[in-house]
């Protein structure tokens, strides 16, 4: 197991590329379930996440080849059930139920476990797949999906008590790609992931109107073939750098960005006093620390609200800000284990049902952390460069599920770090 040093007081300075999107990856990377045809996939980052996926698409008899963030698959001869031993490293698995269920007319996936960040069900993936005709069962674990007769489109509702599901719509939209029929999905995600995902499927051949809103319709297809894609950029990943420079740079240019996926990233930013400035393309920021920062209130919100997964990150920027910041996460009201941790640094912060209050302190100091999870590993990185002293940061496997390389992007940056053997 890695753990990673980082030796506060260094200043950020100079520019990285963005990765390929994680989380628009994923469903992706599912998505070629759905043909026997090759698909080719680019700019899928290199992080465990999108490894495992690699590895759960193997064990169902795809052809899997990858070369420079570029990946090729083929589906021709297919199993049904995923194997537990991967499924259970990653709950984003759960999205291969629908295209499986699509072409074969049968699924078998592990029933996903208890998770670090709360309760997150998935009764509103089931809820869509059986509007669409489905049977669902729970036998060992597992969830068992037969779809005999074929899939059918059908009006479907996935608002949930914490807003729409993002792998919910993914799921049901590519199972609706070849049911017969049309399907219309009511209260979906609106996030570019989602997006991303259906522009993929309708380069595919699928015919999906209204993805990147709130009301996505799909008239069902016979078949699909192969297609060619490039993966969005991460704009998590590029959150996280943006606010690490506005924590601790002196204009840091990031390259690979989308200006309109971090509206409400850069916005939360220059509220705290921090300056961003993109190219007339919106594909590059640069990110000046403000002279005078200050606190500022934050409430997550599904997209294009602010993002429950910056939220661990602004927490860490705004430990060190002056004054009185109040964080709210309506999505995730568990998700605030990171800040036990920045607390041993010596952060003032109080939290309580769902919400953060973070009294700025003039300086962090090092210490000895746990990573609990992916964005609250990211969240203790971004302390602990401008702590005093040396952090050493334990359970790294943890932020390598989503972040490529962070660890040499930041080095680029000029950060002093290092990943040694825990």
């Amino acid at each position: 197991m890695d753990k990673l040093l980082v030796h506060g007081g260094a200043t950020l300075r100079g520019a990285i590329n963005i990765s390929g999107s994680k989380n628009a990856s994923l469903p992706i990377l599912a998505a070629a379930l759905l043909t026997a045809d090759d698909c080719i996939i680019g700019r899928v980052p290199d992080v465990s996440d999108t490894n495992y996926m690699i590895q759960i698409l193997s064990a169902l008899g795809a052809s899997v080849e990858r070369a420079s963030g570029t990946v090729r698959i083929s589906c021709g001869e297919l199993a049904v059930e995923a194997p537990y031993e991967l499924v259970r490293r990653m709950r984003a698995s759960i999205c291969v139920m629908g295209p499986l269920l699509a072409r074969k007319g049968r699924a078998v996936v592990s029933l996903p476990g208890g998770c670090v960040i709360g309760d997150r069900p998935v009764d509103l993936h089931l809820r869509g797949l059986e509007a669409l005709g489905a049977k669902v069962a729970f036998e060992g674990g597992n969830i068992i999906l037969t779809a005999p007769t074929g899939l059918r489109g059908a009006n479907v509702d996935l608002c949930g008590s914490h807003g729409p599901t993002v792998l919910g719509t993914d799921n049901v939209m590519m199972a609706a790609t070849l049911a017969e029929g049309l399907t219309i999905i009511e209260s979906a995600a609106a996030e570019p992931e989602v997006l991303d995902l259906a522009n993929f499927l309708n380069a595919m051949g699928a015919k999906i109107e209204g993805a990147g809103t709130r009301r996505i319709v799909i008239e069902g297809v016979s078949q699909l073939h192969g297609a060619q894609h490039t993966v969005i950029p991460d704009r998590i990943e590029a959150g996280t750098f943006m606010a690490a420079a506005a924590l601790a740079g002196e204009g840091v240019t990031l390259r690979r960005v989308c200006r309109d996926h971090l509206t409400a990233i850069t916005a939360a930013l220059v509220k705290a006093g921090h300056r961003v400035d993109y190219n007339p393309a919106g594909d590059v920021c640069t990110v000046h620390r403000g002279e005078d920062p200050q606190g500022c209130d934050l409430v997550t919100a599904p997209y294009p609200g602010y993002p429950t997964d910056m939220q661990a990150q602004m927490t860490a920027l705004l430990a060190t800000t002056p004054g009185l910041s109040v964080i709210k996460d309506t999505i995730f009201p568990q998700r605030f284990m990171h800040c036990a941790e920045l607390k041993r640094m010596g952060a003032d912060i109080t939290v309580d049902n769902g919400t953060a209050v973070v009294r700025g302190v003039a300086q962090l100091s090092a210490a000895p952390v746990m990573a609990s999870d992916l964005r609250a590993s990211a969240a203790l990185v971004l302390a602990a460069l401008t702590a005093k002293g040396t952090t050493a940061i334990h359970r790294l496997y943890h932020i390598d599920r989503g972040y490529e390389h962070i660890d040499e992007k930041l080095l680029l940056l000029g950060a002093d770090v290092e990943r040694v053997r825990d």
